[in-house]
């Protein structure tokens, strides 16, 4: 027995516990014997292989945290180490996390969320009414008036009456049902969950997903993860990233020989390509859906970040609405919202809500059933969440500041938008079009051929080899296009505009530099 127990603790690892007695312990060649048979066994093939798991996750690709970003970090830990490199820091302009960039949390958010979480400051003199009043009603719709408490899986019932009211002042009165509401963690998990539920078939009758290209990876990660069909339309990089109801059809007819296209996805604002849709695009997009019996998907989560003259942010419910009867009592069109972009940029809390309209009743019960897996979305994300919906408004105390905080934030997103769109247009071989709204520049950039057999040698796309060498030599760090589509023989990369001006505008000539010298390079 004792020599077992001395081979399995040396199997795991452990030092063997004997009889206590002083001086060093003696192992009998029994207990070793024993330890190596162990070990041998320890080393057995896995049953978790590249082989056996899960082919669908397998092909899941997900760009903005891809090959790129994990040699950032390679070259963040080579920094750290003293290894000498022709720049003194990374700086990741892969992801839209404006506080990693240095952006201030608005306070008021953070006031509610720290009274919420820790109530006994609502006897404390340093925090407003108003900001009290708005924590004691969170409290009261959780258990045991404890943030620490489960919710509902649909979410709190006041925030999701909070979202309701916002809805509908956002939209001039169009109304929204608390009922509708689904309160989730980040709008990737309603976009995912609302995947989930719509796909189905076989072969054939398999669900096609309709995405722009270019687009944001969740969808085409979401779509590989269900076993899905991607459906590509491509947005018209020659007229601002526009979206043309005749590349949509052409997309959809050509679908229908392999697939069963049922959902439409459309980001407005765009991402990776900034562009505000107007109100003719967005009610041809919406004829189109009633016309083909299209499921909508309306990705909303940068209606906040509108920056161009003449541009504005019209959501798709209220056009909808504004369409008459036969549209707004028809179309199913799911919509999603966020905390973790506009002017509040908290990504980390991971609070986020969709409204779903025109669900079949039966399938609302459903959906309902696959959100209580999860349980419930984080309740910190839900608090913040309501902030977003229902904050400051004039006569509050909180009002000025808050009101001052957000057009400094959404001030400095234009100007930035502006210089970026500026300089890159100033680099040869670059062409941005104008960052009309969320919180990316998506350049076409021009790579000569020998640039590109020397990817192709290193089994690179072209415009993963460039961001590779851009962050190797200035370490900037990019998304190359390719990991959010493109068209044949059109190269681009997504970069964030999230960094401060004075750090943006070195950036901007860094990046100008590394181009130039690359085009000789390579010309």
């Amino acid at each position: 027995d004792m020599a077992l127990r001395c081979a399995a603790s040396l199997a795991a690892g452990r030092q063997p516990r004997g009889p206590r007695r002083e001086g060093t312990v003696r192992w009998s060649s029994a207990a070793k014997a024993s330890a190596v048979k162990i070990n041998e066994k320890a080393s057995r093939e896995k049953i978790l292989t590249l082989e056996s798991m899960n082919p669908q996750v397998k092909a899941v690709e997900y760009a903005v945290r891809g090959p790129i970003v994990l040699k950032a970090g390679e070259i963040e830990k080579e920094l750290r180490k003293g290894i000498k490199k022709p720049f003194t820091e990374v700086i990741k302009a892969n992801i839209g996390d404006a506080h990693a960039m240095g952006q201030r949390p608005i306070t008021f958010l953070r006031q509610v969320v720290a009274l919420c979480t820790y109530p006994n400051l609502l006897d404390s003199p340093s925090f407003p009414e108003d900001a009290k009043k708005r924590a004691r009603r969170i409290l009261q719709g959780c258990g045991g008036n404890s943030l620490g408490s489960y919710t509902a899986s649909q979410g709190i019932n006041c925030i999701r009456e909070d979202v309701a009211s916002y809805i509908e002042r956002r939209d001039g009165g169009v109304p929204a049902d608390p009922d509708n509401i689904y309160l989730t963690t980040g709008a990737s998990d309603g976009i995912s969950a609302i995947l989930k539920i719509l796909i189905s078939g076989g072969g054939k009758s398999r669900t096609g997903v309709m995405i722009p290209i270019p687009q944001y990876p969740l969808y085409s990660a979401a779509i590989s993860e269900l076993d899905a069909i991607q459906v590509n339309y491509y947005l018209d990089e020659e007229n601002c990233w526009a979206l043309n109801v005749n590349e949509l059809r052409r997309a959809l007819n050509e679908a229908k020989a392999y697939c069963n296209p049922k959902v439409l996805c459309i980001i407005n604002p765009g991402n990776p390509t900034g562009q505000v849709q107007n109100r003719k695009c967005i009610e041809d997009v919406i004829h189109f859906a009633w016309e083909e019996k299209l499921f909508l998907l309306a990705d909303e989560v940068y209606q906040d970040n509108v920056y161009s003259e003449g541009c504005q942010f019209h959501s798709f419910k209220k056009i909808l609405y504004e369409m008459g009867p036969e549209y707004y009592n028809n179309v199913e069109l799911a919509s999603f919202h966020s905390t973790s972009k506009g002017y509040m940029g908290e990504c980390g809390y991971r609070g986020g809500y969709m409204e779903v309209i025109n669900l079949h009743p039966e399938i609302k019960g459903q959906l309902v059933k696959l959100l209580s897996v999860r349980l419930c979305p984080p309740v910190s994300g839900q608090a913040a969440m309501d902030i977003v919906v229902n904050p400051p408004v004039p006569g509050e105390e909180s009002y000025a500041q808050f009101i001052k905080e957000k057009e400094s934030v959404l001030n400095n997103l234009a100007k930035k938008a502006k210089l970026t769109e500026d300089m890159f247009n100033k680099i040869p071989g670059v062409h941005c079009n104008p960052l009309q709204g969320a919180m990316y520049a998506f350049p076409r950039i021009f790579i000569p051929s020998k640039a590109i057999e020397e990817a192709k040698a290193h089994k690179m796309a072209p415009d993963m080899f460039y961001c590779m060498k851009l962050l190797e030599e200035t370490g900037i760090c990019v998304v190359p296009g390719s990991g959010f589509g493109q068209r044949e023989g059109t190269y681009h990369f997504r970069m964030t505009i999230l960094p401060p001006v004075e750090k943006l505008k070195i950036l901007l000539e860094k990046v100008k530099d590394f181009h130039i010298k690359f085009l000789e390079k390579y010309a």
